[in-house]
């Protein structure tokens, strides 16, 4: 395919031009669409969607299914082998975090809720919040906590909830997660500022205390042109 006249200078040279494009334009701005780039291009629309795919595949850009593509935010990476807070790693990449709450009650918890969290009674802390960077937001999380942890309504819940948890005497140690990509529902659309249907990356997350109880059961979903996970693996070797 790369020796094709017609696929490999005049697809770099659309990238090129997108490329200085984006870098004058705001997060979720619209891109001429391929069938556009074609004709302006006088190239296939094979040539035109490869452009584009490059552009998406290094983060620069996102499609959003029957509506076009789009400049994408900058995203922030994170590891996915480390308990990190959100809020801390906002913080390295230069901006403030912050969180509007959606949902702040104790309520009795649902049965998963209640097998997730050793939960044989009582109620849990439901805290539904959207996270910020700056003014971007990032993450719309759900998050319940066992209601025995103390006063956590008290708290100031725009900020970190886990330095809440730590001042009353429960500290996040490690925890298991689970990713996956999803949809975005309208109450995702609303609340993370993205089309519905674009791709978010869903983390559920089960987090232990200092004693070994489970502290946090969560779901985050992620706007998936703002964030990333980087993952740190090795190679089993091959079995002879």
């Amino acid at each position: 395919m790369s020796g094709d006249p017609d696929f490999s200078p005049r697809y770099f040279r659309i990238e090129q031009t997108l490329r200085a494009q984006i870098a004058k334009s705001r997060p979720h701005d619209p891109l001429p669409s391929e069938p556009e780039l074609a004709r302006e291009h006088g190239v296939s629309r094979m040539t035109a969607r490869a452009a584009v795919t490059q552009l998406v595949n290094d983060g620069l850009v996102y499609r959003a299914p029957g509506r076009g593509t789009f400049v994408a935010v900058p995203s922030g990476p994170r590891r996915a082998d480390h308990l990190i807070r959100l809020s801390e790693e906002i913080r390295k990449q230069g901006k403030r975090p912050w969180a509007k709450v959606v949902v702040a009650e104790l309520r009795p918890p649902t049965t998963i809720e209640a097998t997730r969290l050793r939960l044989r009674k009582g109620d849990v802390f439901a805290i539904h919040r959207v996270r910020f960077a700056d003014d971007e937001p990032i993450a719309f999380e759900r998050a319940m906590y066992p209601g025995t942890v103390g006063d956590l309504l008290a708290a100031d819940l725009s900020r970190s909830v886990h330095e809440a948890l730590v001042k009353l005497g429960h500290t996040p140690v490690h925890g298991t997660s689970t990713i996956r990509a999803e949809a975005a529902t309208e109450e995702d659309a609303r609340e993370l500022g993205v089309p519905a249907g674009s791709a978010l990356l869903i983390e559920e997350r089960l987090i232990l205390d200092q004693n070994e109880r489970p502290l946090e059961l969560s779901e985050s979903r992620y706007a998936g042109d703002r964030y990333r996970l980087d993952v740190a693996f090795g190679v089993e070797p091959l079995v002879q």
